[in-house]
């Protein structure tokens, strides 16, 4: 019968298609309160950047189980390179980032273009560096020859809970 195909015919092949996903859609189950953020283990990535960087390798020690990780990197060829994010208890995102390029394009990469304010904030005995953003805010760190920055939507007062968290440790 080919050639003699008609709309109605393509109509009801529609309709039958329509009812089979609409059936799929029903039956198949799906949460939509579920939480879509995916968390990951950052303690392999961790100890591997501790053994491999030349600065100590920041990460968080004793953080409320509410904090959740959500991304984790080490670029040993991106002047190595280290990124931790976070969600915290609020929902906000706070990222540590470090390297050993201290220039200021890196610091205006990983900070989204925050400006340093002149002001300093006292966090576990060290004195970081306040920077304000549209985008994110941040606590910068500069030592001998790498930079931590801790930043994010989260206000100071959460970047500085993840600041006094932070241990560095290096060569594990």
């Amino acid at each position: 019968m080919k050639g003699k195909q008609t709309v109605w015919d393509m109509v009801r092949s529609l309709a039958v298609i329509g009812v089979v996903v609409a059936g799929i859609y029903i039956f198949v189950p799906h949460d939509e309160k579920a939480d879509p953020t995916h968390v990951v283990d950052y303690r392999v990535e961790t100890l591997t950047a501790r053994r491999a960087a030349p600065y100590p390798v920041a990460a968080p020690a004793g953080l409320d189980a509410q904090w959740r990780a959500t991304s984790v990197t080490f670029d040993r060829k991106s002047a190595n390179a280290w990124h931790l994010g976070f969600l915290d208890p609020e929902g906000q995102y706070v990222a540590i980032e470090q390297s050993s390029d201290v220039s200021p394009g890196y610091l205006e990469k990983v900070t989204q273009r925050a400006k340093a304010t002149g002001q300093t904030q006292q966090v576990g005995g060290a004195s970081w560096e306040r920077w304000e953003g549209e985008k994110y805010d941040a606590l910068v760190r500069q030592e001998q020859g790498h930079v931590t920055v801790v930043t994010g939507t989260a206000p100071f007062e959460g970047l500085g809970a993840m600041a006094a968290a932070l241990e560095f440790k290096q060569g594990q």
